[in-house]
């Protein structure tokens, strides 16, 4: 049964004077994210298919508030194309898809979803090249992006306070004036994680972050991850896996998927022992 469809028997149901349902002791407001039941993304039964070949196959996969969860599996078995549905990119045929209790991001756009507080990374790094890096950082911050507000816009101090928490956040304050396009590939890689973090997501949604970066990098960018631990919730899909076991660490939960649909979930200790993810992906 889908949680976010139901609420617990002994709730006390009603509404307040400005429409908001009540119940669990608190109020819904159009557009919160309740996470009362814990889980902060919900997938259910989600199917996608294209000509015929099933993407995601009745997937069934969800992300607590806080978690920082590890996605592999082998090429094509559907990680991209579950992102792809949850930003609004791809629209599934069958499923649910809820951020929170209540909000049907089926029903959602691209954009909408956005600035409902999903941030995304694609495997390469979309910065401004020819811009500082501080002024990447300014460029994403939270704000109203018409011309009109933007044209009135200025630097305030919040707003630099802001620039220069990310900045040591993502151990680029020596490079704040560096141009971008000037950094190493890991070093965009973190500065485009800055950028989502500019925009304060309360889900952020990373493909491949560690592909193509040296092995220091790697660690640093796992050092920069689980830092974040706690301030937002994390899905990390990725194939390098001392990456995802220093992220994962001895109890995080890893999720293996395969021809669309999860094939087993656990400590990676645990999916790494199973023979089906051997057979499958892992190798012996």
């Amino acid at each position: 049964m889908n949680p976010y469809l139901t609420r617990d028997k002994d709730d006390d149901e009603g509404t307040n004077a400005s429409g908001s349902t009540t119940g669990l002791g608190h109020i819904l407001r159009p557009g919160e994210i309740d996470v009362s039941h814990g889980p902060i993304l919900y997938l259910e039964d989600v199917t996608v298919s294209f000509d015929g070949f099933k993407a995601l196959n009745k997937l069934t996969l969800s992300i607590d508030e806080g978690e920082l969860r590890c996605i592999i599996g082998p090429n094509g078995a559907g990680k991209t194309t579950m992102m792809d549905v949850i930003t609004g990119k791809t629209r599934c045929q069958t499923g649910k898809v809820f951020l929170g209790q209540t909000i049907d991001l089926r029903r959602m756009d691209e954009p909408s979803i956005a600035r409902i507080g999903i941030g995304r990374k694609f495997q390469k790094p979309t910065v401004f090249a020819s811009h500082p890096v501080w002024e990447n950082l300014e460029l994403a911050m939270k704000t109203d992006k018409g011309w009109w507000p933007s044209l009135r816009s200025r630097f305030t101090r919040p707003a630099q306070a802001r620039v220069e928490e990310i900045l040591s956040l993502l151990n680029l304050e020596q490079d704040a004036f560096r141009l971008a396009g000037d950094l190493s590939h890991g070093q965009k890689q973190r500065l485009e994680i800055g950028m989502l973090l500019m925009q304060q997501p309360r889900l952020l949604l990373l493909d491949e972050p560690a592909a193509g970066i040296t092995d220091e990098e790697t660690m640093e960018l796992a050092a920069l991850l689980n830092g974040l631990r706690g301030s937002c919730s994390m899905m990390v899909v990725e194939h390098d896996m001392d990456f995802v076991g220093a992220l994962a660490g001895d109890t995080g939960k890893v999720t293996v998927m395969a021809e669309g649909s999860v094939l087993a979930e656990g400590t990676l200790d645990t999916v790494r022992a199973n023979d089906t993810v051997i057979e499958s992906y892992l190798g012996r």
